[in-house]
């Protein structure tokens, strides 16, 4: 293996990475909001419940075996590569990393719609963009700690961040046990709010596969990565439904319960410093979830640097392993995506990360029929019940294809780009993949394997 570190640098224990998955996939409440404004309680805790048996569940198992087989730098890229060969390796890489310039914009932009929440007045005009740049800014000086700081840090951020929401739970079931208001579990919902209540759900549930890119920098993997998965499932799920519940129980309404709006609904539980620590709490989600995937998404470029996909500069590693230059070169993208003139469509990043979250699922069963003596730690039952776990997945991918289908990059735009589909911009920009592969990465693929053959 060329990823392999010296024996004395410091790993991620146990702990620290189910906390950095936790801020991969979720970071606490926050974006759910317009689950709930969208499908009300009943409908909202039903879709929570449901999608971790049809979403992360079979993600997580997945993850569990591949991630414990094959505990290396890169994760997903290296599984697919190894399984499909190097021009699908380059599509789960390519696909993955465009996905993250529609993903990372938004937990700046969670970061400041709370810091407005103080003072509207902090965000108004430049300094949103100020502050969203600062950001991207501090999280790529923090990664360059190494990733072990990065998942000991997500510890405690994320217990101060979901302290306001377990005081906000004791509230609400005190207020719904001993008062008894009348609570509305269900209103009416259109289709089309319904139907986006569902794709933000989905996307509040994905990135279980990005805690794989950092295994070598973890402590005993093939242990680790599996319980993690299976723990982290679990709290993710809680962290979603209990609120909600007790949200329901207070007897508050929905009506226009929207991202951002959880501070109101904490004040009317627990007074003004209750709803200030929830405002508190969505700063750390917008900063703690894109440091962690800063530090997910940075050893991409650095992978395929070394199988030649990528310059060789991409594979440069300062003294506690991080990949530098794939933290600067990567932060720069994520900055200059924050000015984009379109919307993030919540649907190109769902289609981008959901074909390579397949290619992930179809690695899983090619490798159980080419290398059945593959050494796994930890198996997600026979072939059969690998074959079944990418259905569920595939049918949520299809789904938020169709239900996108309709949306257009700007809303508000006559412009022939702003009135394109939004389906047609994820696939074009998914077709850049093969282009780029057969142009840059395939030359250095065959130079690379000549030079092999040759020694």
């Amino acid at each position: 293996m060329p990823f392999a570190f010296k024996p004395g640098r410091r790993k991620m224990r146990m702990l620290p990475l189910i906390a950095a998955t936790f801020f991969m996939v979720s970071g606490g409440p926050y974006a759910i909001e317009d689950i709930l404004g969208g499908a009300g309680f009943a409908r909202a805790i039903v879709i929570l419940l449901v999608l971790p048996f049809l979403w992360s569940l079979p993600t997580a198992l997945m993850i569990g075996e591949l991630a414990s087989a094959l505990p290396v730098e890169g994760g997903f890229y290296i599984w697919v590569r190894r399984a499909l060969g190097p021009f699908w390796g380059y599509q789960e890489g390519w696909l993955s990393l465009s996905a993250s310039i529609f993903d990372m914009a938004i937990y700046p932009a969670i970061f400041v719609l709370y810091l407005g929440k103080f003072s509207p007045t902090l965000t108004q005009g430049w300094s949103g963009y100020a502050w969203s740049l600062a950001v991207v800014v501090i999280c790529c000086a923090w990664n360059l700690r190494g990733a072990p700081a990065v998942g000991e840090d997500s510890v405690w951020m994320s217990a101060v961040l979901l302290a306001p929401f377990v005081v906000f739970v004791v509230l609400g079931l005190w207020h719904g046990f001993t008062l008894h208001p009348a609570v509305q579990w269900s209103q009416p919902a259109s289709e089309s709010a319904l139907s986006t209540a569902i794709l933000v759900a989905l996307w509040n549930y994905m990135g279980w596969d990005n805690a794989s890119t950092v295994a070598q920098e973890v402590e005993n993997p093939q242990r680790n990565y599996p319980r993690a998965m299976i723990a982290c499932s679990i709290l993710v799920a809680v962290t979603y439904v209990l609120p909600l519940v007790a949200m329901a129980l207070t007897g508050l309404s929905v009506d226009s319960f929207a991202t951002g709006d959880w501070m109101t609904a904490a004040t009317a539980i627990g007074g003004p410093l209750l709803g200030i620590a929830v405002v508190v709490g969505g700063m750390i989600t917008g900063v703690g979830m894109f440091n962690a995937l800063v530090m997910s998404y940075t050893r991409l470029p650095m992978a395929m640097a070394e199988d030649g996909m990528l310059p060789r500069v991409f594979a440069k590693r300062n003294v506690r392993g991080v990949p530098w230059v794939s933290v600067l070169v990567c932060g720069l993208a994520w900055a200059l995506a924050l000015a984009m003139p379109f919307e993030r469509l919540i649907s190109i990043d769902l289609i981008l990360y959901g074909s390579s979250l397949l290619l992930e699922f179809v690695a899983l069963v090619v490798l159980r029929i080419r290398e059945p003596r593959l050494k796994r730690p930890f198996k997600a039952g026979n072939l059969a019940f690998a074959i079944s776990l990418g259905v569920g997945p595939t049918v949520l991918i299809g789904y938020s294809i169709w239900a996108s289908r309709g949306d257009k990059l700007l809303a508000h735009s006559s412009s022939v780009f702003g009135t394109m589909p939004a389906l047609v911009f994820a696939v074009l920009v998914g077709l850049l993949g093969p282009l780029l592969y057969w142009f840059t990465a395939a030359p250095r693929v065959r130079r690379l394997a000549a030079a092999s053959a040759t020694d």
